[in-house]
């Protein structure tokens, strides 16, 4: 699975934001797919994810504030943002588990990483 993040850019706080990662191959509908995010000089972690079925977990962070879904027709997945704070500038990558995965929050379980996306937020 090869995925290509886009969609980042320049907001202001309190603006909205959506993310999209397009994947390739054929087996995109049986992984689980996660959202995280690196800001500078800090650790990459999860900010949310959908595994296979369709289930879905957020950072507690952005719980209220983001949404995630997949399109499996369309090989997508989506990061809606809204209410940005400047807390929530970082680079966002898409990533993928291996097929049939339960969704992990360990950003060591995912296989398939994009290119990031800056989203930076001005206050």
């Amino acid at each position: 699975v090869q995925l290509q993040a886009s969609g980042g850019g320049l907001v202001q706080a309190g603006d909205s934001l959506t993310l999209s990662c397009a994947a390739s191959g054929r087996t995109f509908s049986v992984h689980s797919l996660g959202w995280f995010r690196q800001g500078p000089g800090e650790e990459r972690v999860f900010v949310a994810g959908v595994d296979w079925t369709g289930s879905t977990h957020y950072a507690d962070s952005v719980y209220g504030r983001f949404t995630i879904s997949r399109d499996n027709a369309k090989n997508t997945v989506s990061l809606q943002m809204s209410g940005l704070k400047p807390e929530d500038t970082a680079v966002y990558y898409c990533a993928a588990e291996s097929p049939y995965r339960i969704l992990a929050l360990d950003s060591r379980a995912y296989d398939y990483w994009g290119r990031g996306t800056l989203v930076t937020v001005s206050s």
